[in-house]
């Protein structure tokens, strides 16, 4: 079994510890309405102490459309140094695949995803892939409204990208599907999903490179901490990587309690998802 995390009073009682963060977005810096201002106060103070953060999301949207989008939520603009998301490392993953066709699963709003991919669209019916970046409408739609769909795609062996591998996120009070559900869906029914986004290896190398050209030098893995909520995806890619993580068990796993059992209760969850965290906390504060 792996080793109790460690429950530390708040990041500043272990950052002299790394140089440099993987820092997730949502979940743990906002919940899709506002910012959570201990989170960003946190971050802003490692930056002060002299150390990188990095936004590492699952958006399935290219970096550059990101910083507005914190702005909108109220995320102050000195608590980042760059940010890297799944979408930056899946357009590697179309411009591959392109031209297609690729069916295009995902609302209007990641359009943009594709810009200079040199993929083109089809028809399911014609297209020789699919690319996901979520439901069609996540306020009202669930996975299982697609399972014929997908049910059709997976038995003519069409393979799919996925540009954004969280199952769910926490949007204010309640959790909406993400493009992982169905991704995950349609693994179930047989079909073949390629992601680059975590937990897998691409948007990690791209993070950690972006970290060398922001530092001036390669940061050494052991002074690299990862931070998120998820534990198929932040936790789980943290440790396939190597990296140390901080877990906030208070986003879409709802674990918000404070008190002395704590690090029992994230070890059964990390139990349960077969992954570890060497640091936990319900929320990310300083």
């Amino acid at each position: 079994m792996a080793d109790l995390p460690h429950i530390p009073e708040g990041l500043g009682e272990i950052a002299p510890l790394y140089d440099a963060l993987l820092c997730d977005v949502w979940g743990v810096v906002h919940n899709g309405r506002q910012a959570f201002d201990a989170a960003t106060q946190a971050l802003a103070r490692f930056r002060q102490r002299g150390g990188i953060v990095l936004l590492l999301t699952n958006a399935p949207r290219p970096g550059s459309e990101i910083p507005a989008q914190l702005e909108s939520l109220g995320v102050r603009r000195d608590c980042w140094d760059a940010i890297v998301t799944s979408g930056d490392a899946t357009r590697a993953l179309l411009r591959a695949s392109a031209p297609g066709p690729a069916f295009k699963l995902g609302p209007p709003k990641d359009d943009r995803l594709y810009e200079g991919t040199g993929m083109a669209f089809a028809p399911l019916e014609e297209a020789r892939l699919i690319s996901c970046t979520g439901l069609f409408d996540d306020r009202h739609e669930t996975p299982d409204d697609y399972r014929d769909m997908l049910q059709g795609a997976a038995r003519r062996g069409l393979p799919m990208i996925s540009a954004n591998p969280d199952l769910v996120v926490r949007y204010g009070d309640r959790l909406i599907y993400c493009g992982g559900a169905l991704a995950d869906l349609y693994q179930q029914l047989g079909g073949t999903v390629i992601s680059g986004g975590k937990p897998h290896a691409p948007i990690y190398a791209l993070s950690l490179q972006t970290l060398e050209n922001l530092h001036g030098a390669p940061v050494p893995r052991q002074r690299i901490l990862a931070i998120g909520d998820g534990l198929n995806t932040d936790i789980a890619g943290a440790a396939a990587q190597g990296l140390d993580s901080l877990f906030i068990s208070g986003g879409i796993h709802g674990a918000r309690q404070d008190g002395a059992d704590d690090a029992q209760h994230v070890h059964r969850l990390l139990s349960e998802h077969n992954t570890r965290a060497r640091y936990a906390l319900p929320v990310l504060r300083w």
